[in-house]
């Protein structure tokens, strides 16, 4: 997720890129760049590290010009660095562009066009684009953007310069935000509404598959074979502030409605066209390699340690390989049976946890092979780690992780999957099933949270409790642990997770009458148990919760509400049953008046002992 802006009238553009950028630096803040065009040529400026570093750059010699496009990056192909920053130019200077999104196919489009002469500057995907449009430029800019549009796979917004057409930006979309600002005498171009809402309320929103063409005096949208679209416009009404969270109330609400996007991003160019095996270009390990793998550690803190704990249910239940999955604080203290024929996977959304890093290094010393789940490109962990795995959430601002945490599942499921053809433990139809179900969880998750009326009836009538248990079996289990988690981060209600086979060894001593209990059901080789444990709570009068599969009609004569989550596969399931735990612990915390984004004594990252 990253941040791209256009401006074009009669004032100096500059000054507004760079202000619209940093009303997007939340959308990514590990480089930034800008490009206008002074009646000559196009002068690019750019720098890795926060906006301010460019704004610094140029304070003194501000590029001149009245047309141009800037970029805030947030990483997904290309280690933060000033060459990898955005803008990117052609081998002649001519065309610029700034990118938000993948090319799925740039490595095949960068191999063909190396072959025919052209010299790449960067690591980056979004090069390519730009080399694209030198080779089919024959003087009509429009034209030589739809012939790349033609050629180009995966998700975008695009917006593109040439400086033999002064007059106009172009800008397109796929999967990903485009908004079109409307001035008097000028117009800008944005990822996102904060970015213009302070020059213009007027917007044209781009819908997927458009193509504008942008002016001084007029926009033209039409569609990737230039039929002619008609716009209606949309009057911004929100404040500044409330446009920088996209009209939601705080960034966790935000954040959790963005991860379906953000499980679409994570999964794109990792699955075959014909869902026959998950493709990890970043690992191209053989068979060989992973017969060498007698054992995996994995390691992490807090809402990742949560994901392992999933994912260790997916390595060894689809990949057959044991998993031991430790607290990153503890594993280095325990003397961890690790040596080279172990992997070592550690899981962290900044990429800079302390605890988290220094047990990489540990499992690198004892000689482990070590592997990196990360948010972060170029982050520390990523810089240490043998091997990376990104999740392409995009930034996220609210402390409570909630898209790095189902991102993190997503990629440590498609681990287990790529493990399992290579080891041959699972048949190719079975892999061909998984695989189309992750490519229907999107929409599942969409599904999700169009009617959350429920949830927030359930926080406000449960949100002053000062106790709240969380059961579940197998998977269930783990998800129950990361619903626990979020509760208590943000509500700071006292919120347990307990396996719900261990109640009758203890922790049915803490049911009383009234207590909220939110039982996970959606595991169907321990549902009838799981039932059985529902039923005990229940004789001490508890409050139960259900979270189950859409479908499943016998759990309601047992619970007393009931949150059904669309029907998928049983390994799939922890993916989709986290987001109802997410919100029910957003709207507790906004029942209790939390500050949501910020809860008392924690931060974003954790960068200490």
């Amino acid at each position: 997720m990253c941040g791209i802006v256009g401006y074009v009238g009669p004032k100096q553009a500059a000054p507004f890129l760079l202000e619209g950028l940093t009303k997007l630096e939340y959308r990514g803040y590990d480089s930034a760049g800008i490009a206008v065009f002074d009646g000559n040529k196009i002068n690019v400026e750019k720098s890795v590290g926060r906006l301010s570093i460019l704004q610094k750059k140029v304070e003194n010699h501000m590029p001149v010009g009245t047309i141009g496009i800037g970029h805030t990056r947030w990483a997904t192909h290309g280690r933060p660095s000033d060459v990898n920053s955005h803008p990117h130019t052609d081998c002649t200077g001519r065309f610029v562009v700034v990118h938000n999104g993948i090319i799925e196919n740039y490595l095949h489009i960068k191999e063909r066009l190396i072959a025919k002469g052209h010299v790449f500057a960067s690591e980056t995907d979004t090069e390519v684009v730009a080399h694209l449009l030198e080779e089919y430029y024959t003087g009509d800019f429009e034209a030589a953007v739809k012939k790349v549009l033609a050629e180009i796979e995966g998700s975008y917004a695009l917006a593109f310069m040439c400086q033999d057409h002064p007059d106009k930006l172009i800008c397109t979309k796929q999967d990903n935000p485009l908004v079109i600002g409307l001035g008097e005498g000028e117009n800008f171009i944005a990822s996102d509404i904060p970015a213009i809402i302070n020059r213009t309320r007027k917007t044209y929103i781009l819908s997927d598959g458009e193509m504008a063409i942008v002016t001084k005096d007029s926009v033209w949208v039409m569609n990737r074979q230039g039929v002619p679209v008609t716009k209606k416009i949309f009057e911004v009404n929100w404040d500044a502030e409330a446009a920088e969270k996209g009209g939601y109330e705080h960034f966790m609400i935000k954040e959790i409605y963005e991860q379906p996007k953000a499980i679409r991003e994570t999964m794109t160019g990792r699955l075959a066209k014909d869902d026959s095996r998950v493709v990890f270009d970043e690992l191209k390990w053989t068979k060989e390699d992973v017969a060498n793998i007698k054992k995996i550690v994995i390691t992490a803190c807090g809402t990742a340690f949560h994901a392992g704990i999933v994912g260790k249910y997916y390595l060894e239940q689809l990949a057959r390989i044991p998993v031991e999955v430790d607290i990153a604080s503890e594993f280095r203290y325990r003397s961890p049976l690790t040596d080279e024929h172990t992997l070592a996977i550690v899981i962290s959304q900044s990429g800079e946890t302390s605890d988290t890093l220094a047990a990489l290094k540990e499992a690198k010393r004892l000689g482990a092979r070590t592997l990196a789940i990360t948010n972060v490109v170029g982050s520390s962990i990523a810089r240490e780690a043998d091997q990376v795995i990104y999740t392409w959430a995009g930034p996220e601002i609210a402390v409570a992780s909630t898209k790095a945490y189902t991102t993190q599942l997503i990629s440590v499921f498609m681990l287990a999957l790529y493990l399992a053809e290579l080891k041959g433990t699972l048949p190719p139809e079975r892999i061909q099933e998984l695989i189309k179900g992750l490519r229907a969880l999107p929409g599942q998750a969409h599904e999700l949270l169009e009617d959350v009326e429920p949830i927030k009836t359930f926080a406000q009538q449960y949100g002053f409790n000062e106790d709240v248990f969380f059961i579940g079996r197998s998977l269930d289990y783990a998800v129950a642990l990361e619903g626990s988690l979020k509760l208590k981060e943000i509500s700071y209600i006292h919120a347990e997770a307990y396996a719900a086979g261990e109640l009758k060894h203890g922790t049915l001593a803490l049911i009383i009458e009234g207590v909220p209990v939110i039982a996970l059901a959606t595991q169907h080789d321990v549902y009838e148990k799981m039932l059985s444990n529902i039923k005990e709570v229940k004789a001490r009068d508890a409050v139960v919760i259900g979270i189950a599969m859409k479908g499943d009609e016998e759990i309601k004569k047992y619970v007393d509400h009931t949150i059904f989550i669309p029907a998928t596969d049983k390994y799939l399931a922890p993916i989709l049953a986290v987001i109802p735990l997410q919100l029910l612990a957003y709207y507790a915390a906004v029942t209790r008046g939390a500050d949501v984004d910020k809860p008392r004594n924690l931060a974003k990252s954790v960068t200490v002992e």
